[in-house]
């Protein structure tokens, strides 16, 4: 296997970072969990000082989630409103606006398109100045940022978490590298992290010239915010980072809290609504931001064959993406770089009982924030008569219905 790489660049005394054309359009698609809510804050933080330095944000806010997922066909996360083509209609308005501007917009969620039609329409679309016609495509440039799969695979299970799986991690790594077509419980895993066929399909369209490979070295924790600065052509140190505790991986006693209330949510029937406004938006975003992991937390381990079977498939990716005529900033022999073992996987994973409670009231709070109108009428039946699974159906439908009165 292989075991570590130097790292290059211009930190390192590797070559200089040579700036995108004046005028370029860069859009940065991921995928997910190659630092992108990082570099995302980042940028959005320091879109005025940019913008004082000819370069553009193309969005009103840090991530454009909707419009990104209705130009890729794609639904929300589990109960979150169907995003809609005007979404992505109000970005290019704003991606128009900026003129012969350099410009930069980022969401991991480009990485979803699913063929070449859809990149495509998205490449067309970003590239013209009125959508009267395409002839402005080449102003497109597409940045891919990569990290070891070893190292994705753990962070992306408890994402899918958040998003309701219910599967647990000594089981998911099977699925996803030993049960073909690889595609159960998540088919998005491999759309977005076969890396060398991402980075092939958004190539055949923009053309290889026009896309950009940036190996994450997770040793330099700023070389990404100085890759962009350099691609950009904003002064070095502009890009900081944003502390955001949302942003924080669950550790594996939160996923597995998440992970057993995901069962029960889905076993009982409630409505996915529900877990949007309770669960994602409520439990899980006020726990984070109350409640730090500790140096005592058991770490999500991932078994050693599936970490070896990761360390192949990144080195059969890097062999290929070097072969395909990309720029290619970092070292691809990361891509199959073992990661170090985490301080501490052995153990039984227990949540704290601040942590129950910060998730209890994010739940609560999300439900209070919601005024009530009115109240159901009272059945004919006593609680006593009403079995417990009923009871949780009709509790979670009553709170939806009060969610939708605001």
């Amino acid at each position: 296997m292989a075991t570590d790489c130097t790292r290059a660049g211009p930190e390192a005394g590797g070559p200089a970072i040579t700036p995108l054309p004046t005028g370029t359009r860069l859009l940065h698609i991921g995928p997910h969990k190659t630092g992108t809510t990082s570099i995302q804050g980042a940028l959005f933080a320091a879109k005025d000082e940019m913008a004082r330095h000819g370069v553009a944000w193309l969005a009103a806010t840090r991530h454009p989630m909707e419009a990104v997922l209705a130009a890729c066909a794609r639904t929300g996360m589990m109960g979150d409103a169907r995003p809609t083509e005007r979404h992505w209609e109000r970005l290019l308005e704003q991606v128009r606006a900026t003129g012969r501007r350099t410009s930069v917009i980022s969401s991991e969620f480009f990485a979803d398109a699913s063929d070449e039609e859809t990149i495509g329409r998205i490449v067309a679309r970003l590239g013209d100045d009125g959508g009267r016609d395409r002839g402005h495509c080449d102003r497109v440039h597409v940045l891919v940022t990569l990290r070891p799969l070893a190292r994705i695979m753990p962070s992306q299970w408890q994402q899918y978490v958040q998003n309701g799986l219910r599967m647990g991690y000594e089981d998911w790594p099977t699925h996803m590298l030993r049960k073909p077509p690889y595609d159960e419980p998540n088919p998005s895993f491999w759309r977005r992290h076969r890396h060398d066929r991402l980075v092939e399909r958004w190539a055949r369209v923009a053309g290889p010239e026009r896309v950009t490979v940036v190996v994450v070295d997770d040793r330099d924790r700023a070389g990404l915010m100085r890759t962009f600065e350099a691609l950009l052509g904003l002064p070095k140190g502009l890009l900081r980072p944003v502390p955001d505790a949302v942003n924080r991986s669950l550790t594996l006693a939160e996923t597995e809290m998440l992970r057993n209330l995901n069962k029960e949510f889905r076993a009982n029937e409630l409505p996915e609504e529900l877990y949007s406004q309770l669960v994602r938006n409520g439990a899980v975003t006020h726990m984070k931001n109350t409640c730090a992991p500790g140096p005592g937390d058991v770490k999500i381990r991932t078994p050693r064959w599936a970490v070896e079977a990761a360390v192949e498939i990144g080195a059969q990716m890097a062999e290929r993406i070097d072969s395909m005529g990309v720029r290619v900033l970092g070292h691809t022999g990361l891509l199959s770089a073992v990661p170090k073992p985490a301080t501490r996987t052995d153990g039984e994973p227990r949540s704290t009982p601040e942590a129950v409670a910060q998730a209890l009231y994010g739940a609560l709070a999300a439900a209070a924030a919601a005024p009530v109108r009115h109240t159901s009428p009272a059945g004919s039946r006593t609680v006593h008569q009403t079995s417990s699974g009923e009871l949780v159906r009709v509790l979670g439908h009553r709170c939806l219905k009060r969610l939708r009165l605001r």
